[in-house]
């Protein structure tokens, strides 16, 4: 699979997460046909009508956290309760944003892909 400049540009900064981005985009993307993908400057978003997930690279080193990750976010009605869940915030009422640190593509379990199934029902159900 070739990969876009763009891709390339957005890993410049970690280039060894880009294999890992490659095999979640490779399970978003035959999970939820139809979906387009948009690379922007500070994340990667994943979209049906709206955004549901998004994968994003750590501004900065996070004590406790390892050296190499992406973030993937994902935006539920509710606030999702998991150790596996790094940050969850609500930016607007009955809508939380959750964000789980990724550092291998093994860790897209059926758990998180739980999580990203309700996450694209929700952002579907959205005017």
């Amino acid at each position: 699979m070739e990969v876009s400049a763009e891709k390339l540009f957005f890993f410049e900064k970690d280039p060894a997460m880009l294999d890992v981005y490659l095999s979640i985009e490779a399970v978003l993307l035959k999970r939820y046909p139809g979906i387009h993908v948009k690379v922007q400057k500070t994340q990667i978003t994943f979209a049906g009508r709206h955004g549901f997930a998004f994968v994003s690279l750590p501004f900065r080193k996070v004590k406790g956290r390892p050296e190499h990750y992406l973030i993937l976010s994902f935006g539920l009605s509710h606030r999702m309760d998991s150790p596996r869940i790094a940050i969850a915030v609500e930016p607007y009422p009955n809508r939380w944003t959750h964000h789980v640190v990724i550092q291998n593509a093994s860790e897209l379990n059926s758990e998180i892909l739980g999580w990203l199934d309700e996450a694209h029902a929700f952002s579907e159900s959205k005017r």
